[in-house]
């Protein structure tokens, strides 16, 4: 009776630790944005910072659409060193 309920402790046991590990999700590939660009966006996970500089750069956002898939979109933005004085 003792091995019954030590083996089943165990594969209890080994069931829990099976719920913790998770499989890492494949990085999608980027998509460059276009005018023609449809977007689905549900929920924005995070955009880059946008550099210092006084040019257009590259700037990019990671985001889900409304069926879960993830998608990272890269665009141009001006950067925050322009001053107006």
């Amino acid at each position: 009776m003792k091995r019954l309920i030590a083996l089943a402790l165990v594969a209890f046991s080994t069931l829990a630790v099976a719920d913790e590990v998770q499989v890492p999700q494949q990085q999608p590939a980027v998509e460059q944005y276009t005018y023609a660009t449809d977007l689905d966006i549900a929920n924005v996970i995070s955009v880059t910072p946008i550099a210092d500089v006084c040019e257009v750069v590259p700037a990019q956002m990671t985001y889900e659409d409304h069926q879960g898939q993830r998608h990272i979109l890269e665009y141009r933005v001006m950067g925050n060193g322009c001053s107006n004085g």
